[in-house]
């Protein structure tokens, strides 16, 4: 099982400059450029929410294994889509896959209010005290295809990995006109897209080919065939 204990192998200051690295090598130089998102991703020790072994691991544009089946998102799929959402200091998001928390933490610096939904007990633990100082971050428990209809309606459906397919029992939670951004598994490709909730209906458009983390509970049911 994976450990989440700190592991002070690398100094605090190193940290910052590769968090600093990672902006200027990684995103800047991948789209994302917008500078609200990029303020936000420096200010976030990326470090705090991989395993204590891992923490060397924190800047690099690689998936980190979490255990238990789960992997935390690349810094780069994280902040596309964050870029992509176009959010307001007004808006209120669904997280969909919150694993340990990095994404809440730089959702809430750039948003109101952040309900983020994790399933794996030990992931949410970790976030909980991860997030402890962050007030408009709410963690929820529980499969994440189902979402937290209680806290409805939404500005922003994010969704922080790859699924095959996007739920209407997420969509219906969004407010009319709310914006979606996902990673998107299409036959073998992922992909990143958005889009938006209109009436009954949503539309996701892809936008970037970026790998992310699938997440559980998403499979496009297969078809019988003889």
């Amino acid at each position: 099982m994976t450990a989440f204990a700190t592991a002070p192998a690398v100094r605090a200051d190193d940290f910052t400059v590769m968090r600093q690295a990672m902006v200027a090598s990684q995103l800047r130089t991948a789209a994302v450029d917008d500078p609200r998102v990029v303020a936000a991703i420096a200010q976030v020790p990326r470090e705090t929410f991989v395993p204590g072994d891992a923490a060397d691991l924190a800047y690099r544009d690689t998936a980190i294994d979490l255990g238990q089946g789960r992997r935390l998102n690349t810094p780069l799929a994280t902040a596309r889509l964050i870029v992509a959402a176009r959010l307001l200091p007004a808006d209120r998001v669904l997280l969909i896959g919150a694993a340990t928390g990095y994404a809440a933490a730089v959702l809430s610096k750039l948003t109101a209010q952040v309900t983020a939904v994790e399933a794996t007990p030990a992931l949410v633990a970790h976030a909980r005290t991860a997030l402890a100082d962050t007030p408009n971050v709410t963690l929820v428990e529980g499969a994440l295809e189902h979402g937290h209809p209680d806290g409805a309606p939404y500005d922003v459906l994010f969704v922080d990995g790859a699924v095959e397919e996007l739920p209407m029992t997420l969509v219906t939670q969004l407010a009319d006109g709310g914006r979606i951004v996902s990673g998107l598994i299409d036959k073998g490709v992922y992909r990143l897209t958005s889009g938006a909730r209109r009436g009954a209906a949503f539309a996701l458009a892809p936008f970037a080919d970026v790998d992310s983390v699938p997440l559980p509970g998403f499979a496009r049911p297969r078809r019988f065939t003889f």
